[in-house]
């Protein structure tokens, strides 16, 4: 039912920007989720460059969501002092809410690297997955990983396939999803502002204002 289905969208979101909420607000729209999670990491295993506090972070994923009554935010990473775990977060929100369906939204880049994230094989089982496309990934480089035909590997990368479903050993489901493409990355708008560019237009121009007023990824002789 549409009122169990709950999606999960985690990252570091450094910064947040417009690519990461047209994802968010198309598997919505497009799997019947009822609402979707934005859960900013707070130690990630893997931290990136020039990783902006889990507390800015936090802020900025919340001033870009406060418009859209669907999308809500959780802390429960940023409050934990250890490294976030994925499966870790899901375990707690499956206890915490049994009744509800999870759906894990992330690009196919991620999904390629979940077989060296923390236990990999627990998580299959406590979630569903979406798969997105994302600008520089084809969903054909999934052949092999994932049990469906090449010839639907095509059609999604042709864009003739919008969404296409797959049962996973586990008992969940694996749906692939076309999304607009939008080629904006975080790595990008950091460098941007390290360089003086204007990133007005990537991303929420609240969370423009916050990364100059809070002087977020500046080089360090700026700050």
């Amino acid at each position: 039912m549409k009122g169990n289905k709950i999606g999960i969208f985690g990252g570091t979101f450094n910064p947040i920007h417009y690519g990461h909420l047209r994802a968010a607000e198309e598997a919505r729209e497009v799997i019947g989720l009822r609402e979707v999670i934005f859960i900013p990491s707070g130690n990630p295993p893997l931290k990136e460059e020039d990783l902006a506090p889990a507390e800015h972070r936090y802020e900025m994923t919340r001033l870009s969501i406060e418009t859209n009554p669907l999308f809500h935010i959780s802390d429960i990473e940023c409050r934990r002092p250890e490294k976030s775990y994925t499966v870790e977060t899901l375990a707690s929100l499956k206890e915490s809410h049994p009744e509800r369906e999870f759906y894990l939204i992330l690009g196919i880049d991620s999904f390629l690297d979940i077989p060296s994230w923390y236990q990999p094989e627990r998580l299959t089982e406590l979630t569903n997955f979406v798969i997105v496309s994302r600008p520089g990934f084809r969903f054909s480089i999934l052949s092999g990983r994932i049990a469906v035909d090449a010839d639907i590997l095509s059609g999604l990368d042709s864009g003739d396939i919008k969404i296409y479903k797959i049962p996973h050993g586990s008992g969940r489901e694996v749906f692939l999803l076309n999304i607009t493409p939008l080629d904006i990355s975080a790595t990008a708008i950091r460098g941007l502002v390290r360089s003086g560019m204007s990133i007005k237009y990537l991303l929420p121009e609240l969370v423009e204002s916050y990364i100059i007023s809070n002087r977020l990824y500046q080089l360090k002789s700026e700050r």
